[in-house]
């Protein structure tokens, strides 16, 4: 919990909350710092993300849907609502007449439920990620396997009444045979998705699958971010090196891409609370 975490002395603070900060040190005088700190929320929006991902009575966080295929995830659009609205009105109200004396009024804009995806490789600690994110609300059930691929479906988890987080099948080794086509429909389908989160190995860097998935959310115009995971594992040379890459291969081949990247490692809990906070920003929760 933050709370924990704010008792820690300031060094060990900041490495958990903004871990990408800690290697600012190590970087070489007159390096453009400027990409590592475009998202450095408060304190009061930190406790905000917090509570959003922590269930109560009044707020509960589930897993309510699981779907091999489009056609099974949970429908898009609301469900229509109706009243039974006083006698006809006069010329120019812009309210028109319905079936069975119902009457209907135009709304110029309804507000879909909200969703953010996660995607990422095979093994790239996807479910770990999510269990960590969702760690506050100890009966959601975020299945984690030794195994690499094995989520094989599309997962919603409903925070609430504030948005849906969507676990996507692993892409590379152990992909499910039709990902291709789950993944590309739901990315060209979901007008409600609000950022994708695209996960790449903190130790090894980018991949050839990660550049494949990058080219299509870049094709279909979609807004995403990318986070570095496993970064306990990487030593700091390595992981200095994959972030200055990674960063300068956004600034220079990519359009849709949030310039700064988010660190995380599941195990330490870094970076933990600035990506909870991130979701409730993209989602217009702060």
């Amino acid at each position: 919990a933050l709370s924990q975490v704010l008792r820690l002395e300031r060094s060990r603070r900041t490495a958990i909350v903004f871990p990408l900060q800690k290697l600012e040190r190590y970087l070489a005088p007159g390096t453009d710092t400027a990409r590592f700190r475009l998202f450095q929320p408060g304190l009061a929006a930190l406790q905000r993300a917090e509570a959003l991902f922590r269930s109560d009575r009044g707020h509960p966080i589930d897993c309510v849907s699981s779907a091999v295929r489009m056609d099974h995830a949970p429908p898009l659009a609301l469900p229509e609502v109706r009243r039974a609205l006083p006698p006809r009105p006069s010329a120019g109200t812009g309210l028109s007449c319905g079936a069975k004396g119902w009457w209907s009024v135009d709304v110029p804009f309804l507000r879909l439920p909200l969703q953010v995806c996660f995607i990422g490789r095979s093994n790239v600690g996807k479910s770990s990620l999510i269990r960590a994110l969702f760690s506050l609300a100890p009966e959601v059930e975020v299945r984690v396997s030794k195994t690499p691929g094995h989520t094989k479906k599309i997962n919603f988890f409903k925070v609430g009444k504030y948005f849906t987080l969507v676990d996507m099948p692993g892409y590379g080794y152990r992909a499910p045979q039709d990902f291709v086509e789950m993944v590309e429909a739901y990315l060209q389908e979901r007008r409600n998705l609000k950022r994708t989160f695209l996960l790449v190995d903190g130790v090894v860097g980018l991949q050839k699958t990660d550049h494949i998935a990058i080219e299509m959310l870049e094709e279909f115009g979609i807004p995403y971010v990318m986070v570095l995971t496993k970064i306990d594992r990487a030593s700091r040379g390595v992981l200095l090196k994959n972030v200055l890459e990674i960063q300068e291969f956004v600034k220079e081949s990519t359009q849709g891409c949030f310039p700064q990247l988010f660190l995380v490692s599941s195990v330490e809990s870094s970076g933990v609370h600035l990506l909870r906070c991130f979701v409730a920003h993209v989602t217009g929760n702060l």
